[in-house]
């Protein structure tokens, strides 16, 4: 379970905004890439998130490339989840294996709002906000276990007894 405040974008934020393309072939850290995230969306983004933010979106978040650094520098920033209407399916899968829980939801979306605080039960599949109750399907126990390692790497070197 957690809660956050929330940062309020809407359809089609794509890789290219969330990790600026122009960064894309520097060698950074996750903690450098973070310090650029959103920078082309949202210049207060990267001087203001709060470990345990989440951001909430519309539909189709993570359009764009298959760039991976999208998700990196989301979880670096110390973004505790996306919810969105919908996500593109490699944004998904990349955010997954870096630890960075993602959850579709496609009720009580547009009620949420910039500032609001949620919370989010994965293993119940449910969103709190302001009283009001949202539920999405709960997140697998293989998905949960990738997330409460950190990522796929630190999950598979767990499972080999080398983590």
């Amino acid at each position: 379970m957690i809660e956050g405040r929330v940062w309020r974008y809407g359809d089609d934020v794509n890789t290219d905004v969330i990790f600026p393309g122009k960064y894309t072939y520097q060698p950074m850290e996750p903690a450098e890439m973070a310090m650029h995230a959103m920078e082309d969306l949202d210049s207060s983004f990267a001087k203001e998130v709060k470990p345990g933010d989440v951001i909430v979106a519309g539909a189709n978040f993570g359009c764009g490339s298959s760039r991976e650094q999208a998700a990196t520098c989301l979880k670096a920033a110390g973004v505790a989840a996306v919810i969105a209407k919908s996500f593109s399916r490699i944004f998904f899968r990349n955010a997954i294996n870096n630890g960075l829980p993602v959850i579709e939801l496609k009720e009580g979306i547009d009620a949420i709002k910039k500032d609001d605080t949620v919370s989010i039960d994965f293993e119940k599949g449910v969103v709190n906000h302001e009283g009001n109750t949202y539920h999405f399907p709960a997140l697998p126990k293989e998905v949960l276990a990738i997330l409460q390692d950190g990522g796929l790497i630190p999950h598979v070197r767990k499972a080999l007894g080398k983590g």
